[in-house]
């Protein structure tokens, strides 16, 4: 059965992922800043390490213009602190995404095609702005790897979007 997909606008209560290095990330909830929230299908995706390699070459765009970023995955800590090492990514890395997360954030789960790829079930791609008040402004998720917000066209938007107090949209 498929997970009901976020509601536009709606506000999202907190959740929160360990995080490499130490403590927590927690998402949602009343902040200081907005959130870019990207969840990545993990250590075995090859798309994912570009998109994040992008997103970590922007992470002081996204910061000048006001955004707090996070990052996870449903992996276990030793291969998001493999993928922090091999990349040296500088934002916010989570991993061990649960089941019921996924669920909260309506992403779709996919079973592993074998053990060399995962050896759990896994999120596939998602894009999450909330604002500080923790309501959701953009929720961009996928079934597979090859369909992702464009980055910098995301962060021009979401730029406008701020400027001009635009709301959520698809709210019909």
């Amino acid at each position: 059965m498929p997970t009901p997909k976020p509601i536009a606008g709606s506000l999202l209560a907190p959740l929160s992922f360990a995080k490499v290095g130490g403590g927590e990330i927690t998402i949602g909830g009343t902040r200081e800043a907005w959130t870019l929230l990207v969840v990545y299908r993990g250590k075995h995706c090859p798309r994912c390490k570009k998109y994040l390699n992008t997103l970590d070459a922007m992470r002081g765009d996204w910061q000048a213009a006001g955004f707090e970023i996070a990052v996870v995955s449903a992996d276990t800590e030793a291969k998001a602190q493999s993928d922090r090492d091999d990349f040296g990514w500088g934002f916010d890395l989570g991993y061990g995404l649960s089941r019921e997360q996924m669920e909260t954030l309506g992403l779709y789960v996919t079973q592993p095609l074998s053990d060399a790829e995962t050896g759990a079930p896994f999120a596939e791609p998602g894009v999450f702005v909330l604002r500080p008040d923790g309501s959701l402004l953009l929720i961009a998720i996928s079934n597979g790897p090859a369909a992702r917000p464009d980055l910098a066209e995301l962060l021009d938007g979401m730029i406008f979007t701020k400027e001009n107090d635009r709301p959520p949209r698809g709210m019909l």
